[in-house]
């Protein structure tokens, strides 16, 4: 897919309705994703605010709504062009790659694979301007690669199918926004994989997003990666000093506000009383359990740096309690809602 045939601007429609239309992929069958899609898209501000189409398994959505209570109609249809947004439908791009006995919280490579395909599908809308935006449910990370598809997730399978080299994950809750330098990686490998360039990418896309979701001159907190920030070179090896400070250098000498480095068990404190609009954290767990502990029922995952917006959920597949119906759609809803903003602020 070459992100050079994306076209800018409102997906195409035949009507006047100007809410931004919103691909919606189901995530794996086997999980929540169903479950918390049928839930999201009964909620009033869901449909007040856009123009949902689902990419999935019309049979498993029929299912998933008997489970949570909704009394939304599912419609099978062949694209956008077909859709029609009344009250009380869920109009879905049904590619129909689940078995009809596919049992709840399991392990499966069918599901892995059509959650890759679900994807592949509204990255291909997306791309093309058929939709304005991606929001994406859960998919399971071992059932995507026991389908033979390597990615370690959302954010790097759609850097490939998108054509890009390099994008940033930002987890955003209503009192705190972290953008990650790395991600998936272990400890040690993510402390060498940090060097300048790559801080100083990671928050200009995390300073660009921010703007461009109507914040005009964020003040960005960077974290240091030892204890204390290095404390001047008591910890560490004076990783702070090389990798980190260089860059806040080249960010503030170009206008962005970024200071640090931080000492992490302090910066999310100071950025959830207010003084940062958005905290850099160097690895994985550093960014998300700040998050998760402060709100991942309305956390929302937003990838940054891609030619097309993309939020999520900031939670998992949940095999645990899939199939159950107790599953809440808190997080999607949340997640449409900003998919929603960004997709205005670009237009």
């Amino acid at each position: 897919m070459n992100p050079a045939e994306h076209t800018p601007g409102r997906a195409r429609t035949t009507t006047s309705d100007r809410r931004p239309l919103v691909a919606v992929t189901m995530g794996d069958g086997a999980g929540v994703g169903p479950e918390v899609v049928m839930a999201a898209l009964g909620h009033p501000d869901t449909v007040r605010r856009s123009r949902p189409l689902v990419i999935g398994d019309a049979r498993r959505l029929r299912r998933a709504a008997v489970l949570v209570g909704s009394e939304d109609t599912v419609v099978p249809v062949a694209g956008p062009g077909q859709a029609d947004w009344t009250p009380g439908r869920v109009n879905v791009v049904d590619l129909d790659l689940l078995p009809a006995d596919l049992p709840w919280g399991q392990l499966s490579a069918e599901a892995g694979e059509a959650a890759y395909r679900y994807v592949e599908e509204a990255a291909r809308l997306a791309v093309r301007g058929e939709v304005d935006v991606i929001c994406t449910a859960p998919l399971n990370k071992e059932a995507l690669q026991l389908a033979g598809h390597l990615y370690a997730g959302h954010t790097e399978l759609l850097a490939s199918l998108t054509g890009v080299d390099e994008v940033s994950m930002m987890l955003t809750t209503p009192g705190l926004n972290v953008i990650h330098v790395t991600t998936h990686l272990g400890l040690l490998d993510a402390v060498h994989r940090i060097d300048p360039p790559l801080v100083e990418r990671t928050v200009r896309r995390g300073h660009e997003a921010l703007v461009r979701a109507g914040t005009p001159e964020p003040v960005i907190g960077v974290c240091g990666i030892n204890p204390h920030a290095g404390e001047n070179g008591l910890f560490g090896n004076g990783e702070e000093e090389t990798k980190i400070v260089p860059a806040i250098a080249a960010l503030r000498a170009d206008g962005i506000d970024a200071r640090g480095p931080l000492p992490a068990d302090t910066a999310f404190f100071l950025a959830a009383r207010g003084d940062y609009d958005l905290i850099v954290a160097m690895y994985h767990d550093q960014g998300h359990a700040p998050v998760k502990v402060l709100g991942i029922e309305n956390g929302v995952n937003v990838t940054v740096g891609l030619p097309v917006i993309r939020t999520s959920v900031d939670h998992g597949t949940a095999f645990d309690i899939a199939g159950t119906g107790t599953a809440r759609g808190d997080s999607m809803v949340e997640a449409l809602r900003q998919a929603v903003v960004l997709a205005t602020e670009r237009h």
